[in-house]
């Protein structure tokens, strides 16, 4: 980690939709220059200025100005900070020059990614390189994929104190959720399909759910792509759209943790659905948000999320846990989620090495305390 930096935290993207949100978390919660050293960052220091004012920043915060498509930019940019987040996807257009900037400055890299074959690409380009200058590479900080990578995490932990082993099947199990997707998760989906029809071959990574586990493979995994009955929930569930992100890095968590979870893990993700409601639009549907679009405040406020996991026993054991979040699962809970993993990845997960990290394997129980402290999230035993 890069010590001497100037700044603790580079908020880039900080114009976007949930670039500004970001913004705004760490302004109110932790003002400017204080215990947390931030800036903004993005193209236009005019516009900085606009939402600086508009998220009722200090007059004093900071503006770095970078862009994507100029890597001399980047490259200033992470040279001055401990660690850069950002918001600007899709991270397959626009993030390849970060993550390699980034890795090669040992500058500490966190995003919202969920566009798990860039990803490996990514693992493969720069994971040696990050381990050498101990830049730690954090992919999936927000609503995709943290509730659902530390709701394994805490499950096992939880398993373990009671059984003394962690339980090798787990179900994720969307309960409850109020909120949208953002414009810039259907801009992934988009680009990832784009992506796809050029280069056919990317769909067996895309289909694998252990493209980010790099020479292991567990077991079979159950695909969640059909509405079925759930007899360890009691209610009936069907496909839930971001298990094709989630179950890829919990799997990816496993293997960071030394199987942790053990070698022979089955994970998947389903949402309880009302067999008698009409089908949800689909993601990336036409009137849907687009890159830079989102709910309004009091969307974003009323919004929420409760997620259940069941880990099963060979020998009939079982828990449950619960996670939950106070805001909109994609913008309000989303923002509160990586900036406080950014804060607690440089000023707790310090003994953590350079490389490409999932936030639970990276930080684990500190970030689950940081969340449970200031951003509106509980992990609990429920049985």
């Amino acid at each position: 980690m890069r010590q001497d930096a100037e700044f603790d935290i580079i908020v880039y993207g900080a114009t976007g939709f949930t670039g500004r949100l970001v913004a705004e978390h760490l302004a109110k919660r932790y003002g400017v220059g204080g215990e947390v050293k931030w800036a903004m960052a993005g193209r236009s220091a005019d516009k900085l200025a606009a939402v600086r004012d508009e998220i009722g920043a200090p007059a004093e915060t900071p503006f770095v100005v970078a862009d994507a498509d100029d890597k001399a930019s980047l490259k200033a940019m992470v040279e001055r900070t401990k660690a850069v987040i950002t918001t600007v996807g899709p991270y397959q257009l626009y993030g390849n020059d970060l993550v390699a900037a980034c890795a090669l400055a040992g500058t500490d890299y966190l995003d919202l990614c969920g566009e798990p074959v860039w990803m490996r690409h990514m693992i493969d380009a720069h994971e040696a390189k990050a381990k050498e200058t101990g830049a730690r590479i954090v992919f999936s900080c927000g609503f995709d994929s943290i509730p659902f990578e530390l709701g394994v995490f805490y499950l096992a932990q939880e398993a373990k104190k009671k059984f003394g082993h962690a339980l090798p099947r787990v179900k994720g199990r969307v309960r409850k959720m109020k909120g949208g997707f953002s414009g810039g998760t259907a801009a992934s989906l988009k680009a990832t399909m784009a992506a796809l029809s050029k280069d056919p071959s990317l769909f067996a990574l895309m289909v694998d759910p252990f493209v980010l586990t790099p020479g292991f493979k567990g077991p079979e995994q159950p695909k969640g792509d059909k509405v079925e009955e759930d007899a360890d929930l009691g209610a009936t569930v069907g496909p839930f759209i971001m298990a094709a992100i989630n179950t890829r890095n919990v799997h990816r968590s496993n293997l960071l943790t030394g199987h942790a979870y053990g070698e022979n893990l089955v994970y998947d993700e389903m949402v309880v659905v009302d067999p008698n409601a009409p089908p949800a639009p689909a993601l990336g549907a036409e009137g849907g948000p687009k890159p830079g679009e989102g709910p309004s405040k009091e969307e974003r406020e009323t919004g929420f999320f409760d997620v259940l996991f069941i880990g099963l026993g060979e020998g009939g054991e079982q828990m449950r846990v619960a996670v939950t979040g106070d805001k909109d699962p994609g913008y309000g809970c989303t923002s509160k989620m990586i900036g406080e993993a950014a804060i607690c990845l440089i000023n707790e997960a310090t003994d953590t090495p350079g490389g490409v990290w999932t936030p639970g394997a990276a930080m684990g129980m500190r970030l689950v305390e940081r969340l449970r402290a200031n951003a509106g999230m509980t992990f609990e035993v429920e049985a």
